[in-house]
């Protein structure tokens, strides 16, 4: 179990770094919370953590982005404007899914039964105050 709050982008780095650290052996994150929550920005961080110089964006419209990072490449999945499931298939969501890459899933519920079986779930929720906690759990399927 991974517990945090994270209150400004230094922080948030700091706690990006931390989840993938804590979670070294797992390839596939999904990210759940309200719009507006901060998904995309803890994404952007987690890329810095994997060693990524790209400019990440929300892939809102185009479905997925791919982003370089030192050892892997990086899928960055938006699935909010997903109209049914058969659109992931046409993605051909499965080659991403399962190249050992990391994969990182926002509004992964639109998806849910095309989840893998192990997985790290991520739910971020914004405070009052600006702050937003970060709780990441494993998630297995068997």
């Amino acid at each position: 179990m991974f517990f945090e709050k994270a209150d400004h982008l230094r922080t948030v780095d700091k706690v990006a770094q931390k989840l993938i650290n804590q979670f070294s052996d797992y390839r596939i994150f999904a990210f759940y919370g309200k719009m507006g929550a901060g998904k995309t920005t803890f994404i952007q961080s987690i890329c810095r953590a994997l060693g990524s110089g790209d400019n990440v964006t929300s892939p809102t419209f185009a479905l997925i982005n791919e982003y370089t990072a030192k050892l892997d490449s990086i899928f960055h999945f938006d699935f909010y404007r997903i109209n049914d499931i058969e659109e992931a298939f046409d993605l051909g969501y499965e080659d991403y899914i399962y190249s050992g890459d990391y994969c990182l899933i926002e509004w992964p519920e639109m998806i849910e039964p095309l989840l893998p079986e192990s997985l790290v779930e991520v739910k971020i929720e914004a405070n009052e105050d600006n702050t937003r906690m970060i709780t990441a759990t494993t998630i297995s399927r068997d």
